[in-house]
C-alpha cells in the first residue's frame, strides 16, 4: 500500500491558473513544503519564490495550447532554464499530432530539449485525451526519440479532459519504464491518484494535493 509520504513524492503540487497571483505562488511553496511533494508547478512568470528545502522547481512551456511555434518554446523553456527551474512540462503542437507528422511533433520536442540541459527534467504533455490510443504510441515514441524524461497525459486546460487510467496504462507499457510517465487533469481524490499509479504513473500533477493526501495514513 502507498503510503501518504510516498504519494507525497510523487506529486508536483501545481497552480497554473492565469489569474495566480504572487502571494498565492508563495502559498503552494509554503503547502508543498508542508506536505512533502517533490515539486511546485507554476508558470514561467511566476518562478521567482522561495521553496522549502527539498520542493524542487517546475514550469510549463508551450502552455496550454501547445500551439506557438517550436523556436518560441524553445526560446521560452531557455528563459525559464536561466531563472533556474528543475523541470519543465512542454506541450506538443497537437495539429501536428493529428495529420501524423510526428516527425515534426519530434523535431520540436527536440528543440525544448536542445534549451534544457540534461540536468533539468524535460516532460512532454501529449494532452492523451484528444488523442486515439494510436496517436498516443506515436507521441510516446516521439518524445523518447527526442530524449524527453516524461510523457504527460494533460494539461488540464483541454476539452476534452483530463488523465484516465487508460491513457496513463497505454503511456506507460509505450515507454517501457524508460521514461517517467506523468498522471494530470481532473486527479481529485485518493483513489484516482491511487489508481493512475496503479496503472503506471510515477509522477502526479494535482493542485488540490492537500485533499489527496488526507485520504492516506502516514
Amino acid at each position: 500500500m502507498t503510503t501518504r509520504a510516498e504519494l507525497a513524492h510523487m506529486i508536483d503540487h501545481t497552480l497554473l491558473k492565469p489569474e495566480a497571483t504572487a502571494d498565492q505562488v508563495a502559498e503552494l511553496a509554503r503547502e508543498a513544503g508542508e506536505l512533502g511533494t517533490f515539486s511546485i508547478c507554476v508558470s514561467p512568470s511566476q518562478l521567482d519564490v522561495n521553496l522549502p528545502e527539498g520542493v524542487k522547481l517546475a514550469t510549463v512551456c508551450g502552455f496550454p495550447s501547445g500551439a506557438h511555434a517550436a523556436a518560441v518554446k524553445a526560446a521560452e523553456a531557455a528563459d525559464s532554464v536561466a531563472a533556474g527551474v528543475d523541470e519543465v512540462d512542454m506541450v506538443i503542437n497537437l495539429g501536428l499530432a493529428k495529420v501524423g507528422d510526428w516527425d515534426g511533433v519530434q523535431a520540436e520536442i527536440a528543440a525544448v530539449r536542445e534549451a534544457c540541459p540534461s540536468k533539468v527534467v524535460l516532460k512532454v504533455i501529449i494532452e492523451s485525451a484528444a488523442l486515439t490510443d494510436e496517436e498516443i504510441v506515436a507521441a510516446c515514441k516521439a518524445s523518447e526519440a527526442a530524449g524527453a524524461d516524461f510523457v504527460k497525459t494533460s494539461t488540464g486546460f483541454h476539452p476534452a479532459g483530463g488523465a484516465s487510467v487508460e491513457a496513463v496504462r497505454l503511456m506507460a507499457d509505450t515507454v517501457g519504464g524508460r521514461l517517467g510517465v506523468k498522471a494530470s487533469g481532473g486527479i481529485r481524490d485518493t483513489a484516482t491518484a491511487l489508481a493512475m499509479v496503479e496503472a503506471g504513473a510515477t509522477r502526479l500533477g494535482l493542485s488540490g494535493s492537500r485533499a489527496v493526501l488526507d485520504g492516506l495514513s502516514d
